[in-house]
């Protein structure tokens, strides 16, 4: 009795039925899914481990005594509370905020 040809013809009509085909390919797509995962995480552990290490507290330039350089850009309109310290009402806001913002004075570049 030959077991290898009936083992062949099994799996042959496995193949033919589609199905059988259908989870080899989605076996064989997680195989190489999973492979090229770990593919990837190796690749980044080398390429941390090339990283400078980060500079200790003591290797931080020091702060300086006074701000240095402030930089305000409203562009919004006037948001501030009322004089009389009151927060407003919806139905006292009007058209507040739906003024449109304005343009950046940029110099013009030829």
């Amino acid at each position: 009795m030959d077991v290898s040809n009936a083992d062949l013809s099994s799996l042959a009509v496995t193949f033919a039925d589609g199905r059988g085909a259908t989870g080899s390919v989605m076996g064989i797509v997680g195989v190489v899914l999973v492979a090229v995962l770990i593919g990837a995480f190796w690749l980044g552990q080398r390429r941390r481990d090339q990283e400078l290490p980060p500079p200790r507290p003591d290797e931080q330039p020091p702060r300086p005594d006074h701000r240095s350089h402030v930089e305000e850009r409203d562009v919004h309109g006037d948001d501030h509370f009322p004089p009389d310290r009151r927060g407003l009402s919806p139905y006292e806001l009007g058209d507040h905020g739906n003024e449109p913002i304005p343009r950046e004075t940029d110099e013009r570049r030829d």
